[in-house]
């Protein structure tokens, strides 16, 4: 994935000036803007800051700029959204997809306006918006969709949706039959396969434009790219054309700050707007409520939180040593500990309780059992290593209370924080056990089939197991929809009972925004960029 987007050319253009952070130890240097200290504590003059749950909504004033902080991740960083690691915020706003999820996750027209199946859910046929027009005026068609998907599909692009959609699709069953639909023979039955077509991967890009689309950023969105530098500045602007209507924000300027610290005080002093991507830890969260210039907006079990164990590694390949740190971790503590409450316990079941395919397999603590299964397995004396990031300030507090938990079972994990901008590059999937999050409000096919099944690129853990792949494929296949359920309920009981991954909480997203921004609803990997303003 990142070996593509390195490989394309990267492009610049001068934007005012908003210097680099320059790490902890030299505070927020941000160019002209005022070096600050986070402030200390949690509670205001009056007591203990209470979050608030939404962020405020209403008629915001047509136009102004929106000024993002996000981290600096890689270098390699692009905007094909078939290979993009980290660019969520450009994604959402640059391009459109087939079909949408809605804020309730149901699948919803985009650029399909409406589709139609087979009773054997082999044959799909999507019929295209029509007058929709690319930023460069280009006419879109069935036939951009079709070049879209045929790219996801070519193994040697190595698309993190590849696993996903291979098992069902094929180029050969790609047919633009006319410029406003699209049909889809399918290899193997998918009777919910607009779900998978939602994933951000899956945003339409122009026929032919690989080559240039990590730079130009050329979609349908309701923004247009002015400029991007990977793990540097962007800016976006309004796209008076977009088929869904202009945008309420004429631009959007992106500032990288490595340091989450220096991002809070940017918000907190007025310099930006929105802290995007990683969470805020709680403490921070307070200061900022309680700040005259920022607040926060909530968004309940917004974050998956995991640590995966690498199932090919010395360490963690025999699964009764996976079940003997499940066993001797408690969930419970490390939400109490690492997001102070705000989520719910995740009992290593990667579907959210909420979800209505959730299975109820409430975690067992037994310290003492998992002793015993390590004595089994011959690792009577268990010690690992977890690394974690800065990246996001919950990755840590999360792996020191893990480790504290394991203690009782007499399992030793040492912590090593990495910085951040090593993240994707050294830690995330590159190390045998780590902390790491995802964005929750992935379809359940989606999450189950893109992070587990065998051999998918975003498969942390590298587990492989038949039997779940079987039992991912028979969903597929099934058009009754309590049938299907169970199947999938059938696959979560796999990951807990014999999986890598280990799902301790899903927190819920506290997200620095300004007071002055108005309309600000996330879902998944992006907000509403048509409506957010600002006062």
């Amino acid at each position: 994935m990142l070996s593509i987007a390195a490989r394309l050319i990267k492009v610049s253009h001068s934007l005012p000036t908003l210097s680099r952070s320059i790490g902890r130890r030299n505070a927020l240097k941000l160019g002209g803007l005022g070096a600050l200290g986070l402030l200390a504590g949690c509670t205001s003059a009056t007591g203990p800051v209470t979050l608030p749950d939404d962020a405020a909504s209403g008629r915001p004033a047509e136009g102004g700029t929106l000024r993002i902080a996000r981290p600096a991740n890689s270098r390699a960083e692009g905007l094909y959204p078939a290979a993009s690691l980290s660019a969520y915020e450009y994604l959402g706003a640059l391009y459109n997809r087939l079909v949408r999820l809605d804020e309730a996750g149901n699948a919803v027209p985009d650029l399909a306006q409406d589709w139609e199946v087979s009773g054997d859910a082999m044959h799909w046929t999507f019929r295209m918006r029509d007058g929709v027009t690319f930023h460069d005026g280009r006419r879109f068609t069935s036939r951009d969709a079709a070049y879209t998907l045929a790219k996801i599909l070519d193994p040697a692009l190595a698309s993190p949706q590849l696993g996903v959609l291979s098992p069902v699709m094929s180029v050969g069953g790609l047919q633009a039959s006319d410029p406003t639909t699209l049909i889809i023979d399918l290899d193997a039955p998918h009777s919910d396969l607009p779900s998978l077509l939602s994933a951000y991967q899956c945003y339409v890009i122009p026929e032919d434009s690989l080559a240039e689309i990590a730079h130009t950023g050329i979609g349908t969105g309701p923004f247009q790219l002015d400029a991007f530098r990977p793990a540097g500045r962007g800016r976006l602007l309004a796209f008076e054309d977009h088929f869904g209507g202009r945008p309420v924000l004429d631009q959007i300027d992106f500032f990288s700050v490595q340091d989450t610290q220096a991002r809070t005080n940017a918000l907190i002093a007025g310099q930006v707007d929105l802290l995007s991507q990683t969470n805020l830890d709680f403490a921070s969260a307070q200061v900022v409520a309680a700040s005259a210039k920022a607040t926060i907006a909530r968004v309940r079990n917004g974050q998956w939180y995991t640590i995966p164990l690498l199932a090919t590694s010395d360490e963690f390949s025999d699964v009764r040593v996976r079940q003997a740190i499940k066993l001797a971790y408690d969930p419970a503590r490390i939400l109490a500990v690492a997001a102070q409450g705000n989520g719910v316990v995740g009992d290593d079941n990667p579907v959210l309780p909420t979800d209505a395919a959730h299975l109820d397999l409430p975690h067992q603590h037994d310290p003492e059992r998992a002793k015993a299964l390590l004595a089994e397995a011959g690792r009577p004396d268990f010690a690992f290593e977890i690394s974690t990031s800065s990246l996001d300030p919950v990755f840590t507090p999360m792996a020191v209370a893990f480790s504290n938990s394991l203690r009782e079972a007499g399992i030793s994990a040492t912590v090593r924080n990495e910085s951040a901008d090593s993240y994707y590059t050294e830690v995330w999937m590159q190390k045998p056990a780590m902390a790491t999050y995802w964005f929750t409000g992935r379809p359940i096919d989606q999450l189950l089939n893109q992070i587990f099944r065998s051999g998918s690129s975003y498969n942390e853990s590298a587990w492989s197991n038949a039997r779940f792949d079987g039992v991912l494929d028979a969903a597929r296949a099934e058009v009754d929809p309590e049938r299907r359920m169970r199947h999938y309920q059938d696959a979560q009981r796999l990951i807990v009972e014999e999986g890598a991954t280990l799902t301790p909480m899903f927190a819920d997203r506290l997200v620095g925004i300004s007071r002055e921004v108005l309309n600000y609803h996330e879902h998944g990997f992006e907000f509403d960029y048509l409506n957010i303003g600002l006062r």
